[in-house]
């Protein structure tokens, strides 16, 4: 079944952030709607939201709200109907989605991987004893404690210009960004190293971006559907299941990634006390089909192996 196509006249309304990295992920997001559906850029309206998370800057997440600082304003936006879709980095969404809203589309993913950022220093093992590290993601700043405790971390929120600022201002002598960000904004560059998942297991859906919609909105199911990646598909339902599972949220330091293997999906997941005293890991292998099966059976698997307090919730 089709339906009517967007025109100048009667735009479809993209909801984003508006950070360079946000604005650039709804951009290839209209990019792809266009060549899906021969579509000019008129037809198009990139309807920028301000988030709580992008306005508080000096308080870790947790101490806010969680990850919900980073989508609540812009699914209230879709819900009462002023935007058509909502544009998101899937490693910044909540496992469940508000009533009335679904989040099934997927444009193919990018690099996975961490990136060392520093000025002075070519990796993480250059770094010296007591040096300062910059980060707000608990899980990066756990899998640090662990692997170099003497290390001294920093809060360091805000968009990837910000945090470069903080670098240059010697906040910090060093940081960590994602990959995927940097080579969308054409900063690769900025990275010293990109860290292999074998040693920093990425953040669950690192590397994606996800487009959400109205339940009912069967147009934009009908176009959504014409420019959405399988295998990102298949990869995410598998390590957000894991998430979902753990109870997964700004305040449980949690890393993830499936990878697909032929007719096999290879998932990998690691738990850390917050202190980053204590990791626990695991992988599970099967068929790509049974992805969400293979999230749920890790994160049990793990629960059933962390102590009681791992986390500071159970």
């Amino acid at each position: 079944m089709t339906h009517p196509l967007p025109t100048p006249a009667q735009p479809l309304r993209i909801g984003t952030r508006g950070s360079p990295l946000a604005l650039w992920q709804a951009h290839e997001t209209r990019r792809c709607l266009m060549a899906a559906f021969d579509l000019p850029e008129s037809a198009f309206e990139i309807v920028v939201i301000k988030v709580t998370g992008d306005q508080i800057l000096d308080k870790p997440l947790k101490e806010i709200g969680g990850k919900g600082l980073f989508t609540r304003e812009i699914e209230e936006a879709l819900l009462d109907g002023s935007i058509d879709i909502a544009v998101h980095s899937m490693k910044d969404m909540p496992t469940a989605q508000p009533d009335g809203l679904i989040l099934n589309c997927y444009l193919e993913r990018q690099d996975v991987r961490d990136g060392f950022v520093s000025p002075g220093f070519a990796s993480l093992d250059d770094l010296p004893q007591g040096a300062v590290v910059g980060s707000s993601s608990l899980r990066r700043r756990a899998q640090l404690k662990l692997r170099r405790p003497d290390l001294q971390l920093v809060e360091f929120r805000g968009n990837v210009q910000t945090r470069m600022r903080k670098l240059e201002e010697g906040v910090a002598v060093a940081t960590f960004l994602a990959m995927a960000g940097l080579n969308r904004l054409g900063m690769a560059h900025v990275a010293r190293s990109a860290i292999a998942p074998e040693a920093m297991l990425p953040a669950v859906a690192q590397g994606a971006i996800g487009i959400e919609r109205r339940t009912d909105d069967a147009r934009m199911e009908w176009m959504l559907d014409a420019i959405h990646d399988g295998p990102t598909g298949v990869r995410l339902a598998a390590e957000r299941a894991f998430l979902a599972r753990l109870d997964g949220s700004c305040e449980t330091p949690i890393a993830g990634l499936a990878v697909i293997d032929g007719e096999s999906l290879w998932l990998r997941g690691e738990i850390l006390r917050p202190d980053g005293t204590e990791s626990i890991s695991g992988e599970k292998r099967g068929p790509v089909a049974d992805g969400p099966a293979l999230g749920q059976a890790l994160a049990d698997e793990l629960l059933a192996r962390a102590p009681e307090g791992f986390f500071g919730w159970r």
